[in-house]
């Protein structure tokens, strides 16, 4: 916490009695000195005299001014300040005060009431708006570092499945699934921490689209059933609705809210937890409830005070609990975002129910498609450029899915080399890397002749904003995949292009 003591000018203050000529001749020795505390012989502040109003008054009428005590002229009722004061609190507390704002300094006193020097509102908010700035770029940081480690943790989970899949050990099976399960619930936390920061900032995302609701409850059943099996827990998942009923609503957060409400419901111990979904037609739109009621115990109250605060004092205090408390605010505010807060009640007997209702418009369309995926066109070979060795390996097991095979590149240089060879159907690049970066490898790709120049080039980067996209594109790129990469994304650019590639090729051979 940063104080006013660190913003004040402590220099000497100036009686009542001392003549407006010898203050105002101060100023002029001092182009630095905004204004003068006046104070009485026990140190009690008095007043102010500020530099800009002193110094228009003698401009004004210096010959009858000279002489006179400034307290005659000096402003009787400034704005005084604890010199201990939260300088945040304190400019925040600015908008509410009576006193003018006009008044361009405060007078900083101790604990006593003693003067302990004048600050300037001009440095204060200059000051404040720094400290801001420096927090928004942290914080942008900290949310580029968090995206970082995201991708990271995806990797690691790329690996540990490819790991499984090998015979192993009984013992370092379990040793690759625990890495697994950490990372995953790892990349979930980070996920909803970054998310929790976007929805503060007014940027939280909710994409409705078609969503079946017979088919998402059973979705919410797979994903938890055997984890609240293995944690000595029942889970039962149930429909009440029309089996075909579709709702308009973003499914992904959704479903989100209800992995966390499940996840709180499994902290709390062992027991039976119900998740529940309800559908009911309503006028023009349909009513969707959806509950998750436990009997796992716990302390009612505390539980219930971490749902309604889950950022409270005591949810933070507990390093254990943060990762829930994140959780919960999230859902917090998913679900304002959609229209319907999130409640809680303490059971007759043992456990919380956690509910909420939304309002949503019925689906116009099929809720939800299955198709299996698949890249267009014969086996494909893809150069993969990437700087990061577990980016190149999650890349590697995603083209493995697709039934392509692959060869990597460590940075441009290396790829402009293997590009001559003209043996790879598509390049997935990565824009940032050493020696040589994704764009500047591009361009040297197209000046090529022939198959080696016209091979499509797709851009791997976190930095996807339309005007990156339009570098992307004008460089020579094709199409662009967001890290981390999402497997049905790469299946529809490696589809596209590599479809597009083989009627090139039918149309050359005819």
């Amino acid at each position: 916490m940063e104080t006013l003591t660190r913003l004040i000018d402590t220099r000497a203050p100036i009686s009542p009695d001392t003549p407006c000529g010898v203050v105002a001749a101060m100023f002029d020795a001092d182009p630095a000195l905004a204004a003068l505390g006046v104070v009485t012989p026990e140190n009690a502040p008095i007043g102010l005299v500020y530099r800009d109003v002193l110094q228009g008054m003698m401009r004004v009428a210096a010959d009858q001014l000279a002489d006179k005590p400034i307290a005659e002229v000096m402003d009787a009722d400034p704005r005084k300040v604890m010199a201990q004061t939260d300088s945040n609190s304190f400019v925040n507390a600015l908008a509410d005060s009576p006193t003018p704002v006009f008044r361009t300094a405060y007078i900083a006193v101790d604990a006593a009431g003693h003067f302990a020097g004048v600050g300037g509102l001009a440095s204060l908010l200059a000051s404040h708006r720094r400290r801001q700035a420096d927090a928004r770029d942290a914080m942008a940081m900290v949310e580029r570092m968090a995206v970082d480690i995201g991708a990271h943790l995806d990797g690691v989970l790329a690996i540990t499945e490819r790991l499984e899949q090998q015979r192993l050990t009984p013992d370092a099976s379990a040793f690759v699934r625990a890495i697994g399960e950490t990372s995953r619930d790892m990349g979930a936390t980070v996920a909803r921490a970054i998310d929790l920061h976007r929805s503060a900032r007014g940027q939280l995302t909710i994409n409705a689209a078609p969503t079946r609701l017979r088919d998402f409850a059973d979705a919410v059943e797979d994903r938890w059933a055997a984890r609240a099996h293995e944690g000595g827990s029942t889970l039962l998942v149930s429909y009440d609705g029309d089996p075909e009923c579709g709702v308009e609503v973003d499914g992904e957060r959704l479903l989100q809210v209800f992995d966390i409400l499940i996840e709180n419901a499994l902290a709390a111990g062992r027991g039976a937890i119900e998740a529940r979904l309800t559908a009911r037609v309503e006028d023009d739109h349909i009513r969707l409830e959806g509950q998750v009621r436990d009997n796992t115990g716990g302390h009612a109250e505390e539980r219930l005070a971490r749902v309604h605060d889950p950022l409270g004092d005591a949810s933070l205090q507990d390093r254990n609990e943060m990762a829930m408390a994140v959780g919960m605010a999230l859902a917090h505010r998913v679900l304002r975002a959609m229209g319907g807060p999130l409640h809680a009640e303490a059971n007759r007997g043992v456990g919380l129910t956690v509910g909420f209702a939304l309002p949503l418009p019925a689906a116009v369309a099929e809720a939800e498609v299955h198709e299996t995926q698949e890249v267009a066109g014969r086996a494909a070979h893809i150069l993969i450029v990437d700087d990061n060795a577990t980016n190149r390996m999650v890349a590697e097991a995603l083209c493995d899915m697709f039934e392509c095979t692959s060869e990597q590149a460590v940075d441009g240089v290396e790829a402009v080399d293997m590009a001559k060879s003209g043996r790879y159907d598509l390049i997935l690049m990565d824009i940032k890397m050493p020696r040589m970066d994704g764009i500047a490898a591009t361009r040297a790709i197209r000046e090529m002749a022939g198959r080696p120049g016209s091979v499509p080039i797709v851009a791997l980067t976190a930095n996807a904003d339309p005007a990156d996209v339009q570098t992307y594109i004008a460089a020579g790129m094709q199409d662009v995949v967001e890290k981390p990469i999402k497997p049905e994304r790469l299946a529809i650019v490696l589809s596209a292009l590599l479809g597009a590639e083989d009627e090139q090729d039918a149309e050359a051979a005819a």
